[in-house]
């Protein structure tokens, strides 16, 4: 009997991220259970041979490991500890593994509140986007309980590529939000490049090629530059879910006396983004503040656009 015939997995949260995740599971061989708030998401999954869940009890009775993907932190806290939740329907021995990106000082307190039923939670945020998340390529970062996390690595080794357990409870968390800190502040730095650039007359997609040869090289330059330099806004990974990241971060710097000035600074331009419409835009949209501030616009961008 191999890993996908000994372990059920229940599956908390079909969004962009979740429903390819959770499509991955199945088609590595997981028997799945499968719930969201959007009953088409489930049933969208179902197709494939995961079984629909009616309600978070029917995933948490039902698995011997249940992963969550959900918005935020407050979606987090009403899964695991809320009524009904998973806190009152698994079972003892069994592992809950947030794949959220939500406060660590929240996560500890619900891998304490679980661990008092016998369960054990592991914070596994991930980094790779919708992407990542389509190619099974993700960075899995796993704060919790390693003997717990072994029980789970064959589950996150069929969603991911880099799989580290990087601390206690907390700790995957933490890593991510620093993850975030990089991104954020290498998108604002590509979008004043570019912002830069193109008041100089350059070609910005030569630009791009050029910048990508040297030290200047980044993943965001190489997979979200193209839509920047194009005015392509699609969803990827959304502004909205960006700007919780950095006031995550935020928070958790401030609570420990650190100062973080860029990324402060790249969170104004998140706001500044939202304020205009831009929340459930791709991060790439971030390049449309600086369209703002200098009065001009990507060559393929829409007019009338906010």
């Amino acid at each position: 009997m191999n890993d996908t015939d000994a372990m059920r997995v229940g599956f908390v949260g079909l969004g962009t991220m979740g429903r390819e995740m959770a499509r991955i599971l199945v088609e590595a061989g997981y028997a799945v259970t499968a719930h969201d708030i959007d009953p088409a998401a489930v049933e969208a999954l179902a197709t494939i041979g995961a079984r629909p869940a009616l309600s978070v009890a029917d995933v948490g009775a039902s698995a011997d490991v249940v992963v969550t993907m959900l918005p935020d932190t407050p979606h987090v806290e009403e899964v695991a500890l809320g009524v009904g939740g998973l806190v009152e329907t698994m079972r003892p021995g069994t592992v809950l593994v947030d794949m959220s990106t939500i406060s660590p000082a929240a996560t500890r307190t619900m891998a304490e509140r679980l661990a008092a039923s016998g369960i054990s939670m592991l914070d596994a945020p991930v980094s790779g986007g919708p992407i990542g998340a389509k190619n099974a390529t993700l960075s899995i970062m796993v704060g919790g309980d390693a003997e717990a996390f072994e029980r789970v690595r064959p589950v996150l080794s069929a969603m991911g590529t880099t799989i580290s357990h990087v601390g206690a409870s907390g700790a995957g968390q933490t890593v991510k939000l620093c993850n975030q800190l990089v991104c954020g502040v290498n998108l604002q730095a590509i979008c004043e490049a570019l912002a830069l650039g193109r008041a100089c007359g350059v070609d910005l997609d030569q630009m791009r090629d050029v910048l990508l040869g040297g030290s200047a090289s980044s993943w965001m330059l190489d997979k979200l530059g193209p839509a920047m330099i194009a005015g392509d806004a699609g969803a990827g990974f959304r502004i909205d879910l960006m700007l919780k990241d950095l006031r995550l971060t935020l928070e958790m710097a401030q609570a420990r006396s650190v100062p973080l000035p860029a990324t402060s600074l790249v969170t104004t331009q998140y706001l500044e983004a939202k304020a205009h419409g831009e929340g459930a835009n791709g991060n790439q949209a971030l390049f449309r503040v600086y369209d703002r501030m200098t009065g001009q616009r990507a060559a393929g961008a829409p007019d009338g656009r906010p």
